[in-house]
């Protein structure tokens, strides 16, 4: 046989498999051959969505199932032994595995990542591949685990038998919080990216640590009911009988597979506490409160638990006054472990000072890296009113006839102390000329308002936008705050997959984490978010995969800035396409706009196309501050441009607009400078030639701040922050001031026609006799004629010169 001429598959089967078996490893229960751990990266261009390749080991090697220890990366035999060494690093890197081996069939050369081996890598042949025994030990060296630990780390994970096998991330995550207790950590922290399936992961953790006997009775905290039943009955449903929720009010919950279930409590109705569960589901808001008569959780004794998982412990649980602090303080012999999303680091709280720093981390990036996550489009929408701010006029009135504090009122102002309802309206416009642009008018939505009551208002706006779908249903667009009850009683059929109505929901925070809306395809910010960690939650609605209903990816319209948080490097996610539509631009990004990577515009070899809509069609309180409401104030969005991506994901810092600004400002050292130059150059076509020359041409930037402005006005305003006028602004001065008056009719009608093609088309060069040989002037005599009335060629430049110094007269 020439070992050279066979495939990278037949040196597998023909030589590295029979080297495992004869070192003692079991084909059936240890060895796991083409292994794909990731999905592969979801490629957004436009409409059209493919997977990049997924990643794939030749070998995994498990002690037993989920504990992984070692992988091998095999090449055919024209490579040399360690061929696959490097890739093979990277993948052992994902999977947590300390033992990383590459052959060519040959034999094998071994990489330890453990640090105790004498040489890093070693050489070995095909029959000295080691054992299972002899990697397990070392293995359990480097992690410190004591024998009597092994019992612990090597209880099985839960299988139901259905195929469900927990993803690579999540093994990882399982393995590295078994083991920690299992060495004696009592404070053990998890980061999870949201729609990673943290609750699943914890899940695993407490079934095993229960099945082994380490943890006999456990609670589970949360701080919304709507997590609480949905653990019950799907991730937790195995406990079974042994599980039970903290709550007098008994529930019924319809399971995914359509069965219905009563949720076992564990109080009655005298809120007194059944300790014969094991297994105990708490809303951290029913058991504790201010008063101590609230405090059910000290009809536990300290000791009673022995293990508590607190889910999206960012909230509040790590400051030291926090309602969960004084539960997790009162059961502080017991093992906590905190899940989170979103580390939380400030002056007052902090988690990390508390668990201790995560014994896993999976972020937003890796899971939009490895495909699990969904990738996102952003829309930035600039409200002038936003920008400029809103100054009452003196004397004017509010809707209730009270005088307007004069002072400027802006963003911060908006919706929280004063309302102008001309803007609820024109977001609510906004979003829904989005949703009619994309096709489907049915993607589940989140609106984010200020307060409980900008949501009341954004739910009337988009009502009244959205009439036809409202006459057919009026769940189409609802509230759901915490003081709406049947708001919150359509929650369920909001996230539930398989339910049409509501569409659109409008809310303050009641959803901004914890909600498990995994068809959301559309999140609108109308508020600001001050907080990264709220930043990272709200982004997370939306970043679950469901392919059933072909949501790949999801867009976020901005209309407050808050995603200038994508800037901060503490944030790891990476958007496919950031787009600030101009004001008659549409509000749906262009299909060909930049997308994060460097990717060619068609899907290449490694790719599968996974969505292509041209080959499909969509289905069809008191003590607040008084608010002031003001009628009739004009609202516009502003001009701007897209904003491009770098291949890393992360805004380019100089788009189009910062590349000109900065070369503008090389150029003209102020704006003086400018003028200087402007007003001196009787061909203004001439500075704009010399710009183009240079590789500055000014027409794209044009197309980004508006079309209708003077190139004098585009360098002013982007170079120096000046206020713009438009052509026909500039042209409309000029005719006020009348400056033509010492020319006869027929020279005034000249001069008002190149006025009007100046504020039409643009037209500088107007002192070119050749702008007569167009309409309208054809109609008013020859070239000859017309300049006769200026007496002369001289006469006619003369006075175009005067018509471009009035244009400019006020500069400067």
């Amino acid at each position: 046989m020439d070992k050279r001429s066979l495939s990278e598959r037949d040196i597998c089967t023909k030589f590295i498999l029979p080297a495992l078996t004869r070192a003692g490893w079991d084909v059936i229960s240890q060895i796991r051959e083409e292994l794909y751990f990731t999905k592969g990266r979801i490629i957004v261009r436009g409409k059209l969505v493919s997977r990049g390749k997924a990643k794939k080991a030749d070998f995994v090697l498990y002690i037993k199932q989920n504990i992984p220890v070692a992988l091998i990366e095999a090449k055919d035999n024209n490579h040399a032994v360690g061929d696959g060494m490097q890739q093979g690093l990277e993948y052992a890197e994902a999977l947590g595995v300390p033992f990383v081996f590459s052959s060519n069939g040959d034999g094998f050369i071994l990489h330890d990542r453990t640090g105790a081996a004498t040489a890093i890598e070693t050489n070995l042949g095909l029959d000295a591949f080691p054992s299972p025994a002899d990697l397990w030990a070392r293995y359990c060296a480097w992690k410190g685990l004591p024998p009597e630990a092994e019992k612990i780390v090597l209880q099985d994970f839960f299988d139901d038998g259905s195929g469900k096998a927990p993803r690579y991330y999540q093994v990882a995550a399982v393995n590295a919080a078994i083991e920690a207790i299992a060495k004696g950590q009592n404070r053990v922290l998890l980061v999870m990216a949201t729609g990673t399936g943290k609750t699943y992961t914890a899940f695993q953790i407490i079934w095993r640590l229960w099945k082994s006997g380490r943890k006999k009775r456990i609670l589970f905290l949360a701080d919304r009911n709507v997590l609480i039943d949905q653990t019950m009955a799907n991730d937790f449903r195995p406990f079974g009988p042994a599980m039970a929720k903290l709550s007098t009010s008994a529930k019924t919950i319809e399971r995914p597979d359509g069965a219905t279930v009563d949720l076992p409590l564990a109080l009655d109705k005298k809120r007194r506490i059944d300790t014969a569960f094991e297994i105990y589901l708490g809303l951290y808001q029913a058991i504790t409160g201010p008063e101590d008569r609230d405090k059910i959780f000290r009809e536990f004794s300290p000791g009673f638990f022995d293990l508590i998982v607190i889910d999206e412990c960012h909230r509040g649980s790590a400051a030291a006054d926090s309602a969960w602090r004084e539960i997790l303080d009162h059961f502080s012999s017991a093992t906590q472990i905190g899940l989170t999303a979103t580390p939380k680091e400030t002056e007052y709280a902090s988690n990390i000072h508390y668990f201790g720093e995560p014994v896993y981390s999976y972020t937003l990036k890796q899971g939009i890296s490895d495909g699990f996550l969904a990738p996102y489009k952003v829309i930035k929408v600039h409200i002038d009113r936003d920008i400029e701010g809103y100054r009452p006029e003196k004397g004017q009135l509010d809707r209730e006839g009270e005088e307007i504090e004069d002072r400027i009122y802006n963003t911060k102002d908006f919706d929280r102390n004063l309302v102008l309802d001309d803007r609820t309206k024109l977001v609510a416009a906004k979003v829904t000329e989005f949703l009619k642009e994309s096709g489907d008018r049915f993607q589940k939505t989140i609106v984010f308002c200020v307060d409980q009551e900008h949501a009341a208002r954004m739910r009337q706006a988009l009502i009244n936008e959205n009439a036809d779908l409202c006459a057919d249903n009026p769940r189409y667009v609802m509230r759901i705050t915490g003081s709406d009850k049947e708001g919150q009683d359509q929650l369920g059929n909001f996230i539930d997959p398989e339910s049409k109505y509501p569409v659109i929901v409008t809310t303050s925070r009641l959803l901004s984490t914890g909600v498990d809306a995994q068809t959301c395809r559309l999140i609108v910010l109308d508020r600001a978010v001050g907080s990264m960690t709220e930043f990272k939650q709200i982004v997370g609605r939306g970043t679950r995969v469901h392919e059933d209903t072909k949501k790949f990816y999801f867009t976020l319209i901005d209309f407050r800035g808050a995603t200038s948080h994508f800037a901060d490097p503490d944030f790891d996610g990476e958007p496919v396409q950031i787009y600030q539509p101009g004001e008659n631009d549409p509000i749906t990004p262009p299909d060909d706009a930049s997308s994060t990577t460097d990717a060619p515009t068609q899907p290449g070899p490694d790719e599968s196309t996974i969505d292509d809509p041209t080959s499909v069609t969509f289905p069809d309180k008191k003590g607040k501050q008084k608010k002031i409401y003001v009628d009739g104030v004009d609202v516009l969005i502003v001009a701007e441009r897209v904003e491009y991506l770098d291949e890393n994901g992360k805004l380019v810092t100089e788009s189009l607009r910062d590349f000109t600004k900065a070369a503008l400002k090389k150029r003209f050292a102020s704006l003086d400078d400018f003028l200087k130059r402007w007003k001196s150059t009787e061909r203004k076509q001439a500075i704009i030639d010399e710009l183009a020359e240079e590789g500055l041409s000014l027409d794209p930037l044009a197309d980004e701040v508006g079309k209708n402005l003077d190139p004098f006005d585009l360098i002013c305003h982007v170079a120096f922050g000046q206020k713009p006028l438009t052509r026909r602004e500039r042209a409309e001065k000029v005719k006020k001031r009348d400056v033509f008056t010492k020319y006869g009719p027929q020279a005034r009608a000249v001069l008002d026609a190149l006025l009007a093609k100046y504020a039409d088309e643009g037209v500088l060069s107007l002192d070119d006799t050749n702008v007569l040989k167009i309409p309208p002037f054809t109609a008013m005599g020859s070239v000859v004629q017309l300049v006769r009335e200026f007496g002369g060629k001289p006469g006619f430049e003369k006075a175009v010169h005067e018509l471009q110094d009035a244009l400019y007269q006020e500069a400067g």
